[in-house]
């Protein structure tokens, strides 16, 4: 149930991005390239209608779609690994796995001194942000760089930046529109009260 819960959740997602003019118009472009588009019309008794033209141009802009663009998050496409009935038969190996991992941290870094290297320090900033990993992956790699050139590794760095990432936020909910009207509403009506008081 929870496979095929995924692979409906992966197909509304490349529905979705079939509708999406920049993604429809790439895909387009890219099957003309490969010319899966510019096929001859056939005549006589081969002849398709319309509509199954149509239907047959939309498949193929959905599978250029689902090879080309890497879907990350809640709508990725789903590996059979990641059902909960394989997590828990492989608990075991993942706990090995994670104290073997956590044993060559504490060897390498704390007991021998080295310098992290760049995937050890994105470990650490992604914990300071308590994201996961997939969460982590699907930020934009321009982002990461950014995170690096901040040295965001660095508990005191995080901090400073995580109170900009705060006050900003502050700043676009103070001037969006719809956060005014809800302040406003809170300062002048508030919550619907209920009472049990009989008329």
């Amino acid at each position: 149930l929870q496979f095929f819960s995924w692979w409906s959740s992966y197909n509304e997602a490349i529905n979705y991005l079939a509708t999406v003019p920049k993604y429809r118009i790439q895909a387009t472009e890219i099957a003309r390239q490969q010319g899966l588009l510019n096929k001859t019309k056939e005549k006589g008794k081969n002849r398709r209608s319309k509509e199954e033209i149509r239907e047959e141009e939309e498949e193929i802009i959905k599978d250029i779609i689902k090879n080309k663009i890497d879907i990350k998050g809640g709508y990725q496409k789903p590996k059979i690994y990641d059902i909960l009935l394989f997590q828990i038969l492989l608990a075991p190996f993942y706990l090995c796995k994670y104290i073997v991992w956590y044993c060559w941290w504490i060897y390498c870094f704390t007991i021998k001194g080295q310098e992290y290297g760049v995937e050890e320090k994105l470990y650490i900033i992604r914990r300071y942000m308590k994201m996961s990993q997939s969460q982590f992956d699907s930020l934009e790699d321009h982002q990461k760089e950014t995170f690096l050139e901040r040295q965001l590794w660095i508990r005191e760095n995080y901090e400073v930046y995580k109170r900009e990432q705060e006050e900003e936020l502050k700043k676009k909910m103070a001037m969006d529109p719809r956060w005014k009207r809800y302040r406003r509403w809170m300062k002048n009506e508030g919550p619907g009260r209920l009472t049990f008081i009989d008329d």
